[in-house]
């Protein structure tokens, strides 16, 4: 297998301050790069923090202008990033919770929530999903939170050949060992690398429990955060082995 090195951004979002959370992204970009980091996966809704009632008046498409300084720092530096934010697909449509997959190469890729859970679809319509990121040797199957929590979506994903499942995720304290477990159950069950972005603070009005982390596929863990606060779980695979490193950001 080649190698690859992606991580998983703990970040801490601002609620609805779309421009102070992108400078934030920046400095998460810039800190990956320098470890030589390929793909990097934000939280669930990591540009607004995680805020139904503010969605709304959030929600862009996807090729909105504002997203452009994310745009061109993924270019220079040659990095793709997935990011969270509220999308409408054309205007007057519902909003969307979204993972935008902004290329190194400039591309713009879309995956949409599936799965709502309980309570969102007040704020929120459920998306189609995607495609897999095509890399290399490698299929890299997206998740958004709830997502997962559905066994049906993580093994549709290895049937269709993903090697990494990789979730951008809002996770209180008490949903934690639950969910955690799941997904360290889903990387040794349908042989895959895990990866889970967590919030690295509340948002909400969750207490997220941060602990994001990175399982290989026999489910042995490979890098986790022991808590909150800002921080990148990065993997590593040469010669066919994943290592783990924590960089603090």
């Amino acid at each position: 297998m080649t190698a690859l090195t992606i991580a998983a951004a703990q970040s801490v979002s601002i609620a609805g301050n779309l421009p102070a959370n992108i400078e934030r992204h920046l400095v998460f970009m810039r800190a990956a790069a320098k470890q030589g980091v390929q793909l990097l996966v934000f939280p669930e809704l990591s540009l607004t923090g995680y805020e139904p009632s503010l969605a709304a008046g959030l929600a862009i498409e996807p090729g909105d202008r504002v997203l452009k300084p994310l745009r061109e720092m993924a270019q220079e530096l040659r990095l793709t990033a997935v990011v969270g934010m509220p999308i409408r697909l054309a205007p007057g449509l519902g909003v969307l919770i979204g993972a935008l997959v902004l290329g190194g190469d400039g591309s713009l890729a879309i995956y949409t929530k599936q799965h709502l859970h309980p309570g969102e679809e007040v704020a929120f319509v459920p998306g189609q999903g995607g495609s897999a990121l095509e890399w290399g040797d490698d299929r890299i199957a997206l998740a958004v939170c709830a997502d997962f929590s559905h066994a049906s979506h993580p093994r549709r994903a290895a049937e269709a050949g993903a090697t990494i499942y990789a979730a951008g995720v809002l996770i209180s304290e008490g949903g934690y060992a639950t969910d955690s477990t799941l997904l360290q159950g889903y990387a040794a069950e349908h042989g895959l690398l895990v990866l889970m972005a967590n919030h690295g603070g509340p948002s909400g009005g969750y207490v997220c429990a941060g602990r994001s982390a990175i399982w290989a596929a026999d489910g042995g863990l490979v890098a986790a955060a022991s808590g909150v606060g800002d921080s990148l779980m990065i993997a590593r695979r040469e010669g066919g082995q994943w290592a783990g490193q924590v960089v603090a950001v």
